[in-house]
């Protein structure tokens, strides 16, 4: 089964040629504020395996930071993706919109430091402060 999301209204459909890349939780201000939740869960797929089947004409951006464009439904809100100029042929894919299942596991957490004071971490992956290193 080809993995395949969508939005929480179903305007957005989409499928991928690839299984994304290990999912990573990011706790910045900015994914907390995206998504409305203690941290972003993210996942890397290639903008090249990630194609819209449906309702693409509902997706809209917003520049969150300068070169970050953030994708989401303009109907019901649900973030779908976000892509950074540096890296153009690199989406990070909100997983939850996932509606299939995924051998993609969690295997971080960073921007540490900027997490919800109510947020505890009740794993044991790697944590990091900010970026991990090597990584802007």
């Amino acid at each position: 089964m080809r993995p395949s999301g969508s939005c929480l209204c179903g305007g957005i459909r989409y499928e991928l040629d690839a299984e994304p890349g290990a999912i990573e939780f990011c706790h910045c201000r900015t994914c907390r504020k995206s998504n409305g939740t203690a941290y972003g869960a993210n996942a890397p797929i290639a903008a090249s395996d990630f194609r819209i089947v449906a309702g693409a004409e509902l997706l809209k951006a917003f520049e969150s930071s300068p070169g970050k464009q953030r994708y989401f439904c303009e109907r019901c809100g649900s973030p779908i993706y976000s892509q950074h100029q540096k890296r153009p042929g690199i989406l990070r894919l909100r997983i939850g919109l996932l509606d299939t299942p995924t051998s993609a596991r969690p295997r971080i957490h960073f921007m540490v430091a900027h997490k919800a004071e109510w947020d505890e971490i009740c794993n044991d992956l790697p944590q990091h402060t900010e970026f991990e290193p090597g990584r802007s």
